[in-house]
């Protein structure tokens, strides 16, 4: 029977011997974030894997992060963790669908969050991030912008780029929008000396309350410049465990007991091992048109974003 040590002391010595990169999405479980080469947000983890040697690279996370890293690294091979593993928000609007609202806002900028398939990103103008999205939206040249598919990160960037005019479908992240703002009352209420920090994927009744409101390495990224001592962490809980291992002289707090990403749960520190092994997992395969299209959309993300 092995342990969580041996299978990780196991995952280290196999991740070299077949020569691949692990990244881990910061919303997987501590003990895969522990044996991972890299731990952040989705498109920061790509770009990390596209710059190493290795050829082999194993996304722990959902299945959109994976076809991204294949688009930034298509000559390397690239593995899902998990076949399951999938995103609601990214699987919220259809091909068909898009291409309806491309007839209906013609003149508008089609701007995707990261969160969407390849497939949708091929008929998009340009992809954004949570940390991104601001700057980007700000240096796009049109005025009149068609935002997919998350509407509440795309109404917290409207209410700080009130020069450009947005549309916005009705989708978002089912997991960060079931934090209500009796979860803030609450909060506030039980850590009253704690700084409320926040994903904008949350709904506007929650983030109009935060001391902070950003992406997950954001957050993150405040906890380690912050002199201050308490947290009230308000995205997918394993963050909380996660600073919790980082800074131990800290306290955190969920916001929400059920922000839970299920989808990022599925992967098990068991899955790293099999798919390393060659028997668990799969390989992200894009047809030309799909990766030439996405690619297109993601570069221009990088274009905006410098």
């Amino acid at each position: 029977m092995l342990t969580t040590e041996l299978l990780q002391k196991e995952i280290l010595r196999l991740k070299k011997e077949k020569d691949f990169v692990i990244l881990a999405h910061a919303y997987q479980t501590h003990d895969i974030v522990e044996i991972a080469d890299f731990v952040g947000d989705s498109f920061g983890l790509s770009q990390q894997a596209q710059a190493v040697p290795q050829k082999n690279i194993l996304m722990c996370g959902v299945r959109f992060m994976a076809e991204t890293a294949k688009i930034l690294s298509p000559d390397k091979r690239v593995i899902l963790s998990h076949p399951e593993a999938g995103c609601p928000m990214a699987e919220q609007l259809t091909i068909e669908e898009l291409r309806a609202l491309k007839e209906k806002y013609p003149n508008h900028a089609v701007v995707a969050y990261i969160n969407t398939t390849s497939e949708l990103k091929t008929l998009c103008d340009v992809c954004v991030t949570s940390a991104s999205a601001m700057k980007i939206v700000k240096k796009i040249p049109q005025k009149d912008i068609l935002f997919i598919p998350d509407c509440n990160l795309g109404g917290w960037i409207a209410e700080r780029v009130p020069e450009k005019n947005f549309v916005f479908i009705k989708g978002g992240c089912p997991i960060h929008t079931r934090i209500t703002e009796a979860d803030v009352l609450h909060a506030r209420k039980q850590h009253p000396n704690a700084k409320l920090l926040v994903h904008p994927e949350c709904t506007s009744e929650v983030t109009r309350h935060a001391d902070f409101a950003g992406s997950t390495t954001a957050i993150m990224s405040y906890v380690e410049k912050s002199d201050e001592k308490e947290f009230i962490i308000g995205t997918d809980n394993s963050i909380v465990q996660h600073l919790g291992f980082e800074y131990p002289d800290k306290k955190f707090y969920k916001l929400s007991k059920i922000c839970v990403c299920h989808d990022m749960r599925l992967t098990t520190l068991v899955d790293v091992y099999n798919c390393l092994v060659g028997c668990g997992g799969e390989e992200i395969a894009l047809d030309k048109e799909t990766y030439e299209g996405a690619k297109k959309c993601i570069d221009n993300m990088l274009k905006y974003g410098d």
